[in-house]
């Protein structure tokens, strides 16, 4: 049984079973074409087929795990499991309980209540990953020119400050030439006045 574990076994199925799938393809094309020794191709192939079959049926599979080197019998419920440690300084790992199908229970529950929040997560990006950006552009677009805009109206309103600055000193240099005309206005009235006298 162990030349059937081997590597040297698996490749040798594999080639045999190559092979035979590409003698009943030839066979099938021969025989498609009508060439000579078409059925003796068919026959050859066929019959590699069989074999295979049946020696595929009679191994069985071969298991895609490789823990039991670790755990011999971890695929039987009721196994009583010695930790990896358990015959390498076992003074320091009294601590651990053998494995048993209870234990590895509870510890599945825990991995899969952590992948439960890691799927909930992750349920949370793809609700976000659908969310739809196709207006986004537009809407930057208009905020942009709402910016430019106030940013034109703030520059408006800084010139006009300036204009009513300006504005304001005109005022003021009018309302002292006013001042000024005013005391030359009433000097020559008095003048005037004095004049009318004499």
């Amino acid at each position: 049984m162990s030349f059937v574990k081997s590597k040297g076994f698996k490749y040798l199925k594999n080639l045999l079973i190559g092979v035979g799938a590409a003698f009943v393809l030839a066979g099938a094309l021969f025989k498609l074409e009508s060439w000579e020794g078409a059925s003796e191709m068919l026959i050859l192939g066929m019959g590699i087929e069989i074999f295979i079959f049946l020696m595929l049926g009679l191994l069985g599979p071969d298991p895609d795990y490789y823990w039991d080197k670790l755990y011999p019998g971890l695929a039987d419920y009721d196994a009583r499991l010695q930790p990896i440690t358990a015959g390498v300084q076992q003074q320091n790992f009294q601590e651990f309980q053998p494995l048993h199908g209870d234990v590895v229970e509870r510890q599945l529950g825990g991995m899969l209540t952590e992948l439960q929040s890691m799927s909930k997560s992750m349920g949370a990006l793809k609700s976000l990953q659908e969310v739809d950006f196709s207006g986004t552009q537009d809407q930057i677009k208009s905020m942009s020119n709402f910016y430019t805009k106030m940013n034109e109206a703030m520059s408006d309103m800084a010139k006009s400050a300036d204009d009513v600055k300006a504005y304001k000193d005109q005022l003021g240099a009018l309302n002292k030439n006013l001042g000024s005309l005013n005391t030359v206005y009433g000097n020559m009235l008095t003048a005037m006045s004095n004049i009318g006298r004499q």
